[in-house]
């Protein structure tokens, strides 16, 4: 797991108050209990502080796997 997927992981712990959850790139709302649209908005907002990025509103409600976001959270933090 490298450095972005292991402290993503940490912030969908975090945000699901889950120690066991596991992402992978293609882990998907169906795959963690209590994603909904709702904590997804969380999720976002979490993940936009943790790494100091902002996505675009297309791009919070556009991402339908895990893998998805890490290429995005990569994109952003990378232009930094």
């Amino acid at each position: 797991m490298d450095k972005i997927t292991g402290e993503l992981n940490d912030v969908f712990r975090s945000v699901f108050d889950d120690p066991n959850i596991q992402i992978t790139d293609k882990t998907t709302a169906n795959d963690i209990v209590g994603w909904d649209s709702f904590s997804h908005m969380n999720l976002i907002s979490a993940i936009e502080i943790h790494f100091d990025i902002e996505f675009s509103q297309s791009e919070a409600i556009g991402f339908k796997t895990v893998g998805e976001l890490i290429k995005s959270i990569e994109s952003k933090v990378n232009k930094h």
